[in-house]
């Protein structure tokens, strides 16, 4: 078969001609494959009046309403698609919204048969997996970069390949900056980064080459790296779902991992809204043998990981990149 990727930060007019050639399966986000059709040419995109199948993934982010939705993007491309009795249409999600749900009860005409729904669950609680071990650590708003540090470099920790999830992308950048300085090695996804940066950022962390992945809930659907046994929350996420998701990326398939989350005086309502989304409550982190806060206070880490974020605010206030290189202000991609 030939397939094509039709996704941001690459150049559109490689793609135009490889749409063009009429692959089989064209596997796209809706906003490139959007401009395409509104941008590219009739020629370029006769190709998807043929299409006999179509499938939305994520479905639960593709049909969301509000600030940011993707629905004008994905209206855009189904109406590039033949009419909906001509093809088959299915939609996945890990996430049942009530946007998802309504689909369930859309009026059909009395010739076509009803929307066929199912739902696979192999979890009892939340879609958390039972192998997956939740916890929390509690750590002082000021200092989070210390316990992460000191956490990442327990005897048990110090070898697992792990996600840190942030809520924002500066923070992520910083946090890889901090982290990089400290001799950990690792990489980072999120959306200051160009696209080409963002695809090997995560082939040096499958590959191993990089033992962390700093991100934000760009990474928290569709990656499955076997070898994740550890992901930190270093900001609570605002969704329960987002918490779902993000642990998610270990404990896959009957394999055990572990999801710590950094809990400040101020996150106690968001915890509790996810202990009560996933059905289960965190444990408090712990690890034999080993008190995180007191190998913070004990220790030279809060002077070493202080000197680390000053010397990574520096850099980035000077327009650098990870490696000391000067770079031009980056163009967000779609």
């Amino acid at each position: 078969m030939k397939p094509i990727l039709i996704t941001g930060g690459t150049d559109m007019r490689q793609q135009a001609i490889a749409l063009s050639q009429r692959p089989h399966v064209v596997i796209a986000t809706p906003g490139r494959l959007a401009d395409h059709i509104k941008t590219s040419g009739q020629d370029t995109v006769a190709g998807l009046g043929r299409v006999k199948m179509v499938v939305l993934d994520e479905a639960d982010r593709l049909l969301a309403s509000g600030q940011g939705s993707m629905l004008p993007d994905v209206e855009t491309c189904l109406s590039a698609l033949p009419p909906s009795d001509e093809r088959q249409t299915l939609l996945f999600t890990a996430t049942l919204t009530a946007e998802v749900r309504a689909l369930k009860s859309l009026p059909r005409p009395a010739n076509k048969p009803p929307i066929f729904v199912t739902e696979v669950s192999t979890e009892s609680q939340g879609n958390i997996p039972p192998t997956l071990k939740q916890t929390y650590l509690k750590v002082p708003m000021t200092h989070r970069e210390v316990f992460l540090h000191v956490l990442l470099s327990t005897e048990e920790n110090i070898s697992k390949p792990a996600i840190i999830f942030c809520n924002h992308t500066k923070t992520a950048d910083l946090i890889e900056r901090t982290l990089r300085r400290l001799g950990h090695r690792a990489t980072s996804l999120h959306s200051l980064l160009p696209q080409s940066e963002r695809t090997s950022n995560l082939g040096r962390f499958r590959a191993g080459a990089a033992r962390i992945l700093v991100a934000t809930d760009v990474a928290s659907r569709g990656l499955d790296i076997p070898s994740v046994s550890l992901v930190v929350n270093f900001d609570v996420p605002r969704n329960p779902d987002d918490y779902v998701h993000r642990v998610g990326r270990t404990a896959r398939a009957g394999r055990t991992g572990e999801a710590v989350t950094l809990v400040g005086q101020r996150d106690v309502e968001l915890i509790l809204a996810i202990e009560q989304r996933v059905g289960r409550q965190m444990e408090e982190f712990s690890e034999e043998g080993v008190s995180i806060e007191g190998r913070v206070t004990r220790t030279g880490a809060l002077k070493e990981v202080g000197s680390a974020k000053r010397e990574a605010m520096g850099e980035i206030d000077e327009g650098r990149d990870v490696l000391g290189r000067k770079r031009n202000k980056l163009k967000k991609v779609r």
